[in-house]
Formats: C-alpha cells, structure tokens, sequence
C-alpha cells in the first residue's frame, strides 16, 4: 500500500513539477535552444542566433535596461532601440521621474507633455544609464570549485564574492565592458553578465499624463486598459562611439541592431515575445515564506502606504506646485500599495497556499530516500520563518512609517551622518570643504522635491500609525520619549520638531551648511528621528539570529535544488527573475477572469472615451486627442475595422522591471509595449496562473499615433522603419 502511495505521489509531482509552459518562465537568452521547439509551435519565425549571439547583430542588442549610475546593474525598468539613431521607447511610467526632475510651474511636462522637434532640444538626465547586453556565460563550475557544503554560510557567501569580483574583472579586463556574476535558482546556478553601460541618456519625447497615466490608481492592475504608457529617450556616446558622460559634443548611439515598428493588424493567438529585464520574483517560496508575504509584508504596507497615499492626495489636489514636487513619489508609494493589496487578493483566490503546500508534500516524498540534506530542508526554513515573526512586523513598521514614510527624518540622518567625520579636529581642510560642498548638493537635490507642510503632516501622521499599531518593545526610543513627553500629543510634537530643526526648511539649512557644527547636528531633533528610526530597525534586524538566516539561505537552496532534480529530464525550468535579461514567449490571447465575464484581446480609443470623467483627474481626456477621435483621424494606425487599437493582452510573463519591454513579433518587429499585469493573476509573481495570467501592452500603433497626430512630430516618425 505505502509503494502504491509513493508512486501516486511521483505521479503528481512530475504532473506539478514537469508541466511548464510556454508561456511561463522568464528564460535566459543564451540558453535559448532549448527553448526553440516551443517558440517555432507559438508561431516563431526567426532561428535562435536572431534572439542571441556574440558573433552577430542580434534582437538582444536593441534591448536597454534603464537604471542609475550608483547601481547600474540593477535595472528599474527597460526600453528598446527603434532607430538607427539610438532612439529608445520605454513606459510613460518609467519616464515619469525625469519629466517630473525637468518639470516646473511654467513649464510643467508631466500635464502638457514634452516632445523634442531636433536633436538640440532633448533633455539630459545626470545618473541616467542604459545598459545593453554584450554577452553571457554560465561559471557555476568555477564557482563551485570554491566552495562546499561544508562551509558556514558567511564563508561560502564571502568565497561567492571573492570568486565573482575575480570572473568579472577578467572578463573585461582591457575593454569598456562593465561585469557582473549573478546567481540563479537560490545558488545552485551562477552566470556572468557582461555589458555595455552607457551614461549619456537624454529625453525625447512623452505623452501628456492624462493620456500616459490615463486609469491612474483605478484602472492599475487591471484591464481593461487604454493608458498611452510610452516616452522616448535617446542614447548618445563619445564620438568614438564609447560611453561617455554628457557632453555636448556627444553624438548619438549608432546601435547594433534596433527594432522595426510595425502597424500590421494583430490578431488574436499571433505570436508575442517580450525582452527585458524584470526585477524580481519568487516561484520557489515556501508556504512559509507565503505566509509572511501575505500577513505581514504585503497586508503591513498596504496599510502604511494608505496613510501617506491620503496625506499626499489631499496636499497635492490644494496646491499645483506640490503636485509637481511629489508627482513621482505619489506614483512609486501607490504602484506597490496596489499591488501588494492585489497580490494578497489573488494568492488567497486561486489557494496558492494549497499549492505550495501540496508541492511540498510531493517534494517529501522524493526526498525520503535521498541525502538527509533535502528531508531537513522544509524544517529549516519553517524554523527561520517562525522564529522572527514578530520582528519583520516590526521592521515593516519602521521601514514603511518612518524611514521612507516619512522621507525627512532619514535623510537629515543621512546628509548629517556623512558630513560629521569631516567636521572633527585634525581633517584635511581641503577634504572638510569637498565634504561641506557635496553635502549641501545632496541637501538641496531634495529640497527641490520638497514642501514643508507636506513634510510636517506625513511626519504626524507616520509617527502617530507606527506608534499606535507597532509592539511597544520594539518601537525607537525617540517615538516612545515624545509620545511620553507631549502626553500622546504628537501634533505638537511635530510642531516642535518643526520649529527647531535645520532641516525643515531649505533657508534654514542653507544657512547652517555656511558654518556647519557636529554638535548642533546631533542636537537636531530630525536627525535625532532618522538616526533613532534607523538604528531601532537596525537593532531589530541583528535580533534575528545569524544561525536562523543562516539555516533560511541553506535550507531555500537545498530545497530549489531538489527541486531542479525532480524536474530534471522534463521540461526546461527558468530560475527566478533577478534584473538580469531574460525573454518570454506566448500569444496574443483573450481571457475570462470569472463567472459570466469575458474578455476581449484588445482595446481601442472608443474605451478612452467611453472613461471620460472631467471630475476625476485619472479619468481626464486632452482637447484634441477628443477632436482626432471625432474626426476618426487615425491616419495609417486604424486596424481593419477603422478602429485605433489601443492595448492588448498576451501569455507573457512579466513583472516589475519589465515595464517598457518590447513586445516582438513572430519576425523580430515591435509590436508594443509590456507595462502591467491583470490583477486576477497578480499572484504570478510566486505562482504563475497560465490559464489567467496576462501581460499587458500598449499596441505600437497607439504609440506611433500619438507621436504623428497628436504631438505633430514628424522627425521621430522619419526616424524610425514602420512596417506596414
């Protein structure tokens, strides 16, 4: 009876573990073969040298992955080359802090839009890169051969680092080249990425935001959808072609390859296949790990965030000015708030933990014969996970509340915290007077974004959440001694905080920047509160015990591992997203998200009037986008039914960090834009849904309409190969 059981149960897992379709699974380019026989069944039209190759001109050099100086290997977003002039779309939302950066009161872009009619005019964006794939290299035996199961886990993650800083330095050493080792599957797997990074990323081009944000928070996570989500950038290099900081004698990028932009019709099971560079996701979390997603960092965010998402509504509705300052933090505060409470929503509709907890049962099962190391490894997570409950509570509170809740405190501890060392007796004069001066740089990059009253209610209302919701015993001691000070008072503890910090305004700081002194820093009480919130969170974390972290990251690896055996022989698994390049394939396809509710493929202009609301700023329609609709001025962009296509659906998988990324066709052309999931399914990224997961894009004709009706600029449309 037991053999019979045992092998019901090796029947279920190689149902569970081997089914992989291929829609799911964010795939690494270079092994791109053995993905080949699939894509040709989607629909596939290209040989797998035309997605990925060292030796020739290739789909993977169109693609960009947009990041910051400071980390530019970890890519907040992707654009794609579509000209022979370095022209490069990506989202309207992956645009939006630079419109926002180059936006004042006179020229505010982020309502009217931004279209640069000649090269002289487009904008540039210090700290800007855009990376672009040289090649990769899997380098898990030259990883493995230094290190062993043997080893703590703080030595094998030092012998990791040693080891990849090693094969990263060889690999462009004497080139212009940037590179980085990443690991894959939780460790089992380690791959070199080499890339080239350029510096000089200068604003093209961008919708208005009631066309680019058109939905705002309502229609986020969710179809259907008519938001014109594109802006265009541009990349320029040295004149010798290599990546440079701006300059004005910069040139612009002569690339590789770039992408054709196609107006044919779209229709429905036509082949799809997005490339970027998603973020993150977690397919091999445990039920444990679910469980701390769901009832703490998912539920304690939405939580958090809804406060400051109320506080910063009704600043910026009183006040244009505000509005302007706070655009893109009000945008990157609400896209996780949405999400975290939509994920939350759709994990408990399908019963992921069901899933999970039947995939674990199965993994048992296989486990029982094998090395002890795979039976323990479930124990040692589900210890690590339930061993420090009550702290990512806590941290959660401090990390949503106080130190990015409230964005002042922190930052006044930062810029403080840096400058001290330089005021002490004995330090170079010349070192003292960089340190001032950068400082005070620092200082007023924020106090641009700033407003004090915005600032002083986020900071009352922050503080008095977190004081009222978190366990006492972890709550940072500068909370706990003004809640006891002002007797639960903390408006007035705000007012005095405001009243007498150097930071609450930027006169004030200015002024104290001319003679700065440690002791009046320390002595501030908005550095007293970001130091305070700072080191309780950091306090909490070392409470944790190193053991429990320890036996978490072994016993996560072990098990992925296993997991990778089983799967072994069956279908091609694809390890987690990471901000490293990666392509889906799938199709253009419909769904139905519930009982009696079906969806169509594909949505048109009619939709963006259909959802007009002059009363609702989400909702809001520009003047003349209403007058090309009347007149059905669609130019060469209308479908077969005289129809202007707006968005459309596909199988592709996609998360954070794929926004912006091209949607391909069969033969290599753009076809749109991937810039959101369906909320039905927004438990993809831990468990993907195939039946109702949905990527989706906005149709490249929408883009190319608006850029030729609507902005009138004919040099961009000139610039690029349409496909008719």
């Amino acid at each position: 009876m037991k053999i019979k059981c045992l092998a019901a149960a090796l029947l279920l897992m190689t149902a569970t573990f081997g089914r992989a379709y291929a829609d799911e699974g964010m795939w690494l380019l270079s092994l791109i073969g053995k993905n080949y026989a699939d894509m040709q069944k989607a629909g596939f039209k290209l040989n797998p040298e035309d997605v990925y190759s060292v030796n020739q001109s290739c789909l993977k050099d169109a693609i960009v992955g947009l990041g910051n100086e400071g980390s530019p290997f970890w890519h907040f977003c992707t654009g794609e080359i579509i000209s022979n002039q370095g022209l490069m779309s990506t989202n309207h939302h992956c645009g939006y802090g630079k419109l926002q950066e180059h936006s004042t009161v006179e020229h505010d872009y982020l309502r009217d839009g931004f279209w640069a009619y000649s090269m002289d005019q487009e904008l540039p964006n210090p700290g800007l890169t855009a990376s672009i794939l040289v090649r990769m290299e899997d380098v898990t035996d030259k990883i493995k051969k230094g290190i062993s199961d043997d080893m703590s886990e703080g030595d094998r993650d030092k012998a990791i680092a040693r080891l990849s800083k090693e094969i990263a330095e060889e690999a462009v050493k004497g080139t212009r080249y940037a590179a980085k080792v990443k690991p894959m599957f939780d460790g089992n797997q380690y791959f070199l990425f080499v890339h080239i990074i350029y510096k000089d990323v200068r604003l093209v081009g961008a919708p208005p935001s009631s066309m680019g944000k058109f939905g705002g928070d309502t229609d986020n996570w969710s179809w259907p959808r008519h938001t014109c989500d594109f802006s265009m950038f541009r990349i320029y290099t040295a004149p010798d072609g290599s990546p440079a900081p701006y300059s004005k004698e910069n040139i612009p990028l002569k690339p590789k390859h770039f992408l054709p932009v196609s107006i044919r019709e779209l229709n429905n099971n036509d082949y799809a296949m997005v490339m970027g560079f998603p973020g993150t996701t977690d397919r091999f979390l445990t039920s444990y790990g679910l469980k701390e997603t769901m009832d703490i960092t998912n539920t304690l965010t939405y939580r958090v965030r809804s406060v400051k998402i109320r506080v910063l509504k009704k600043q910026m509705a009183a006040s244009r000015a505000v509005r302007i300052k706070y655009a893109s933090k009000y945008a990157s505060c609400s896209n996780y708030w949405k999400y975290a409470n939509e994920q939350n929503k759709a994990l408990k509709n399908l019963n992921i933990m069901d899933v999970k907890k039947d995939i674990e049962a199965q993994y048992l099962a296989w486990a029982k014969d094998k090395d002890p190391k795979y039976s323990r490894a479930l124990d040692m997570i589900k210890e690590a996970y339930e061993s420090r409950t009550e702290q990512q509570k806590a941290m959660t509170y401090i990390a949503e509340g106080l130190l990015s809740g409230t964005e002042l405190p922190f930052n006044s501890f930062k810029l403080g915290v840096n400058l001290i060392p330089y005021l002490e007796k004995g330090v170079d004069e010349n070192d003292k007077l960089a340190a001032i001066e950068k400082t005070r740089k620092k200082g007023l990059e924020f106090y641009k974004d700033y407003d004090m009253e915005t600032e002083k209610e986020l900071f009352f209302s922050m503080c008095n959440y977190v004081y009222s919701h978190m366990e006492t015993r972890y709550c940072p001691k500068f909370l706990e001694d003004a809640h006891t000070k002002y007797k639960g008072d903390l408006k007035k503890y705000t007012d005095y905080v405001f009243s007498r910090s150097l930071f609450a305004t930027q006169t004030s700081f200015e002024a104290f920047m001319q003679a700065p002194k440690t002791k009046t820093l320390e002595n501030d009480p908005l550095y007293q509160a970001g130091k305070g919130a700072y080191e309780a969170y950091r306090a909490i974390y070392e409470s944790i015990p190193d053991e429990q972290n320890d036996r978490l990251q072994r016993g996560q690896r072990d098990f992925v591992d296993g997991l990778m055996q089983i799967n072994q022989g069956k279908k091609l698994m694809s390890p987690n997203a990471n901000s490293t390049i990666r392509f889906t394939y799938g199709n253009v396809k419909p769904y139905d998200p519930r009982d009696a509710v079906s969806y169509s493929y594909y949505t048109t202009l009619k939709g963006v009037m259909e959802k007009e609301d002059p009363r609702n700023d989400e909702f809001n329609v520009p003047e003349q986008l209403k007058k090309l609709y009347k007149a059905k001025d669609f130019g060469q962009y209308a479908n077969s039914k005289g129809e202007l296509p707006t968005c459309f659906l596909t199988t592709n998988d996609i998360t954070g960090g794929n926004s912006g990324s091209p949607v391909i066709s069969a033969e290599g052309y753009l076809i749109g834009l991937a810039f959101d999931g369906n909320g039905e399914a927004m438990s993809g990224d831990i468990n993907f849904e195939n039946n109702l997961q949905r990527c989706i894009c906005l149709d490249s004709r929408y883009m190319l309409f608006v850029i030729d009706k609507f902005a009138h600029a004919q040099n961009l449309i000139d610039e690029m190969m349409i496909i008719k």
